[in-house]
């Protein structure tokens, strides 16, 4: 369930809160089936996880502007706050570490505005019925997440510093989401009693499947590229600096034996992960850059690694914990590649590397070359490696194997989907720099087959079935109540 706090800047207090209430038991969420793909829908909000709050891309708030303070809706006599909104969106957007366009962000925010009136309607009503919950239970779990808090936070000390930095006492923030805990647990109960989930069977699960199969979502359509990547990369004066910087920082950590999460709060140059004592939550492979994650998924648990350079800039990263992606029946989540899906707790300490003008225009002039020897017949493979410098799986043509639309960027997807196969791409900027692909075959979008889901199709369906009974729940609570959307 997501906790709503009152209104206040988007700073440390809310990573703190944050990271305190992400440790309260939460309903379970919904199953993933092999390959990490997750044929139920995602549980409504009110028995939702509570984002992580950090990621290694810094996403701003969604929206800093004076609505933030303001209304953004009456249900009965209780308010949503325009604050309540923003910090929701802006934790879902730390947690999916996505930059969408203003459309989006947009529709996100009517999303989560509708999922903050629904948790309004299920709390009155949980409290018309006189559900309760002791407060003893309250204060347990309020002292066991501002422990986990202080734990991710590195050590006290970096705890009590940050609470400092947002002018807050500890019994300050304690006393300022107990009421919050009450109420998530609250709306659980009443959920758990109106809504009590039920076991489904393989055989029920596979009659479901065949029968609902619009229930199910679609694989997505995949393109089978081959690309060559010229990242924009600073100067080596700017880059030797930034790497003389970290290097300093972690000998800090290593020689000095100062905490991980003190120097990483008073270093880094990620502005949200360093509030969190540069605290990342867990993350599995294909999340972050690729160098990154090969430095994430190999260093063992508990060493400060050697920098390691993204198009961020230098990192020094400290794993805290590996382990394997569980589904709602606690076993191991298994990949397409037959094996168990990992997934690692880490944390890292950014130095950026501001690049220039000069450094994007040299990048994209490489780039405009390229395309003009592609645009007269020379090889692509041969191009590729030669120039191409992109860091993940490929081999040594450029071929990066087939790739899910759903997994690109807008403007990549815009550039490739009009291509025929065996065309070569205009030139597709992203974060990293100037892409250019060519397409060498496509998998149209279908339907999933019993055979590729069935091992997790009991836990999907149990969920899916879940989500429509919350749903019908929730329209006849709204069809009881007052409600204005400013």
């Amino acid at each position: 369930m997501h906790i709503r706090r009152p209104a206040s800047s988007f700073g440390a207090l809310a990573v703190i809160a944050a990271l305190a209430l992400a440790s309260l038991p939460q309903a379970p969420a919904d199953a993933q089936t092999a390959g990490g793909k997750k044929p139920g829908t995602a549980p409504p909000a009110a028995v939702a996880p509570v984002p992580a709050p950090a990621a290694v891309k810094t996403v701003p708030p969604a929206d800093d502007t004076g609505r933030i303070d303001g209304i953004a809706a009456v249900v009965n006599d209780d308010v949503v706050l325009q604050s309540d909104v923003e910090e929701q969106l802006y934790l879902f957007l730390q947690r999916a570490q996505a930059q969408p366009d203003s459309s989006t962000i947009d529709t996100l925010r009517r999303q989560v505005l509708e999922q903050l009136i629904d948790e309004k309607l299920i709390v009155a009503e949980a409290e018309r019925q006189g559900v309760t919950v002791q407060d003893a239970e309250v204060a347990r779990q309020v002292e066991s997440a501002i422990s986990d808090a202080k734990g991710r936070m590195g050590s006290p000390e970096a705890f009590q510093q940050q609470l400092q930095r947002e002018n807050m006492t500890e019994e300050k923030l304690r006393d300022k989401y107990r009421e919050d805990v009450k109420r998530q647990m609250l709306a659980q109960r009443l959920v758990q009693k109106q809504i009590p989930t039920k076991k489904v069977t393989p055989a029920e699960a596979e009659a479901y499947f065949r029968a609902n199969p619009d229930k199910f979502p679609k694989m997505p359509a995949e393109l089978k590229m081959s690309v060559i990547q010229i990242p924009v990369m600073a100067d080596s004066v700017t880059d030797a600096k930034a790497r003389l910087r970290i290097d300093a920082i972690r000998k800090r950590i290593v020689t000095g034996g100062e905490k991980f999460a003190k120097v990483a709060s008073e270093t880094s140059e990620d502005e949200v992960s360093a509030r969190s004592g540069g605290d990342l939550g867990y993350f599995t492979r294909g999340s972050l850059e690729p160098d990154f994650e090969a430095a994430a998924f190999s260093q063992k648990p508990g060493v400060v690694g050697p920098p390691v350079r993204s198009s961020f800039g230098w990192h020094v990263i400290e794993v805290m914990d590996r382990d394997t992606v569980k589904t709602i029946a606690h076993k191991d989540s298994i990949g397409a590649d037959g094996k168990a899906v990992l997934e690692v707790h880490a944390r890292h300490i950014l130095v950026k590397i501001e690049l220039t003008d000069a450094d994007v225009q040299r990048a994209q002039t490489l780039a405009e070359k390229i395309k003009a020897d592609l645009d007269k017949g020379l090889d692509f493979g041969t191009l590729a490696q030669r120039y191409s410098q992109y860091k993940g799986p490929h081999s040594p043509d450029g071929d990066v194997g087939f790739v899910s639309l759903g997994t690109l960027a807008p403007n990549i997807r815009a550039g490739l989907e009009p291509l025929k196969v065996g065309q070569v791409s205009p030139i597709l900027p992203n974060r990293t720099g100037f892409n250019i692909f060519k397409l060498t075959d496509r998998k149209p979008e279908r339907a999933y087959t019993y055979e590729e889901i069935k091992d997790e199709l009991p836990e999907a369906v149990s969920q899916i079935q879940f989500k429509e009974k919350y749903d019908a729940y929730v329209k006849g609570l709204r069809s009881k109540a007052q409600i204005q959307i400013r």
